[in-house]
């Protein structure tokens, strides 16, 4: 094969690591592109293609996750990984570890990682590369890298959840809670939810969202059955789609454009937490995003529009007043 085959061929494997190291569809596009601009610039034909290609991903994901870091720790709220739909790599030897690595749980748990034991983490543990590739690709020695991984590996076991979900079970429990949500069915989303459930939310100080997030099983069945209706009546879509390999959904307005995401973590059958991603920033590799604030002013206009007498009270979403600027808070309710 060509060098440009040979690329084209590894691709989805380079993005799935990068994605993995960075947490973004974005910069792990980028790290990719540059690979292929250091492949191509090469001037000996490696012994081992994949092992160069992965190694040089891994080494320019690690240069830009440090000084991504940085502006991590300056994010306005929460800061979640871009939401992927699809992983574009499949490995049927290693499909558990695939699956489970690119959920918003674990990726939110590599973030507490430095950027070598995560890199480590990745390449040994997710893609099951050998430790000589391992320490070839972030530029340690073996011994070193074992050690990375364990203290990785210590990490991440601390922090994971301790049940879990038969993906069939969870898929059927994720299918009653979008059609209770989209009925606006509180008693039915309450059922589904745990006692101590958490809806949280990254907008980037861009973009509408509830305060620091709503926490409770009837706090959060009641704020996602009063955002529904509104949402609906304007012509909004609630889009059933797996995020990040577990159970989701994409918000488009009434021209399909995105408004937001949601992921569900769905544990022992409950939801166990909701997060929602609103940066717009972070939404353009989904479609054309829409104006959240325009979105949520609109639904709050439908909402006051009385459907019968008992309607024309309800509040906003959220049961807070929505900011009619971006500049005037980060208070209303997410759409």
């Amino acid at each position: 094969m060509t060098r440009a085959e040979e690329f084209e061929e590894l691709r989805p494997l380079l993005f799935s690591i990068a994605y993995r190291i960075l947490g973004s569809v974005s910069e792990a596009e980028d790290a990719v592109q540059e690979t292929w601009l250091r492949y191509e610039a090469f001037p000996a034909q490696p012994a081992s293609a994949k092992g160069f290609l992965a190694a040089t991903v891994s080494r320019i994901a690690i240069d830009v996750l440090r000084s991504a870091r940085v502006r991590r720790e300056e994010y306005a709220g929460q800061w979640f990984p871009e939401p992927l739909l699809t992983d574009p790599y499949e490995d049927p030897e290693r499909s558990a570890e695939l699956a489970d690595s690119v959920s918003m749980a674990a990726l939110l748990l590599l973030e507490r990682l430095s950027p070598l034991e995560r890199a480590v983490f990745v390449l040994r543990e997710v893609f099951g590369f050998g430790f000589g590739e391992v320490a070839s690709a972030v530029g340690r020695s073996e011994a070193a890298c074992r050690q990375l991984a364990v203290r990785a590996r210590r990490h991440m076991d601390a922090g994971r959840a301790r049940f879990e979900a038969d993906r069939r079970e969870r898929q059927a429990l994720a299918e009653r809670f979008f059609d209770a949500f989209r009925e606006g069915d509180v008693d039915g989303l309450r059922e589904l939810l745990a006692a101590d459930v958490r809806m949280v939310g990254d907008s980037g100080g861009k973009a509408p969202l509830w305060g620091d997030g709503v926490f409770g099983a009837e706090n959060v069945a009641r704020v996602l059955a009063s955002i529904v209706a509104p949402f609906v009546r304007i012509g909004g879509v609630v889009e059933s789609r797996e995020m990040n390999g577990q159970p989701g959904a994409i918000f488009r307005d009434r021209d399909g454009r995105v408004v937001n995401t949601l992921a569900l973590d769905i544990l022992d059958g409950q939801v166990q937490t909701i997060r929602a991603v609103i940066n717009p920033d972070k939404l353009g590799h989904l479609g054309p995003v829409a104006d959240a604030w325009a979105v949520v002013r609109e639904a709050n206009q439908a909402r006051r529009r009385p459907m019968t007498g008992e309607n024309s009270h309800e509040p906003p979403a959220g049961g807070r007043p929505t900011p009619e600027r971006p500049g005037a808070g980060n208070r209303s309710g997410e759409v």
